[in-house]
């Protein structure tokens, strides 16, 4: 829902067109991009209900305007995504399942996840992952969920990528796989901000990554 991780998800859903046509070839996208804020407060209040009417109030908004299908940039409110997806009528490329495909590709039984405390905390996510993928889905303790949780909303969110915040998620995702995950989900499309393959050896799966990665292949017809 920030435009900082917006920013990454149009980019590589572009990157990835101009892969596969070429020449001047880009994407043909409509973006509702939303005041953070405001999401953020129903959050916060745990009006679920708000948050959905508005997200799908700007996803008929999007139909209207020619969209077929619909990404929902985000973990956390996939909380809402049927609700979003019912009022929108269009088809919905839902993060979770872009996840899952992709660790049981690789074999994954066992995985941690990162996100905001919503999505670490609450079975919508992990849930779905479990039943539709199989997969056991480990997350940190309580104290180091409120460290994840405070990093996304007070620092990248805003834009911030801090050295001794990029450590800290190093240490907690090590933990992770000590503790028996096979890989770790990256699941808030910010972390991908602070976390990346090259700062550690637990395999990673970069929610934002994967999910542009299939929006772009629908739109290209390999549904």
């Amino acid at each position: 829902m920030s435009w900082e991780s917006s920013g990454h998800y149009y980019q590589l859903i572009n990157e990835r067109v101009k892969q596969q046509l070429g020449g001047l070839h880009s994407a043909d996208i409509l973006m509702r991009s939303v005041d953070f804020a405001i999401i953020e407060q129903m959050q916060r209040k745990g009006d679920w209900q708000a948050a959905g009417d508005y997200l799908a109030e700007c996803a008929a908004g999007l139909k209207l305007g020619g969209a077929e299908g619909l990404v929902i940039a985000t973990n956390t409110m996939h909380k809402v995504a049927d609700r979003v997806e019912q009022a929108s009528g269009l088809e919905l490329i839902h993060i979770a399942d872009c996840t899952g495909a992709v660790l049981k590709q690789h074999g994954v039984t066992t995985v941690g996840l990162l996100g905001t405390a919503f999505t670490m905390e609450q079975d919508f996510y992990k849930q779905r992952l479990a039943e539709k993928f199989d997969l056991e889905v480990l997350v940190p303790g309580e104290s180091e969920r409120q460290e994840v949780h405070a990093i996304i909303y007070n620092e990248l969110c805003l834009g911030k990528t801090l050295a001794s915040s990029r450590q800290r998620y190093i240490e907690i995702t090590e933990a992770l796989a000590g503790q028996g995950a096979e890989a770790v989900i990256l699941g808030c499309t910010e972390i991908g901000m602070l976390l990346s393959d090259d700062v550690t050896d637990v395999p990673l799966v970069d929610t934002t990554q994967v999910h542009a990665q299939q929006a772009a292949e629908w739109m290209l017809g390999n549904r």
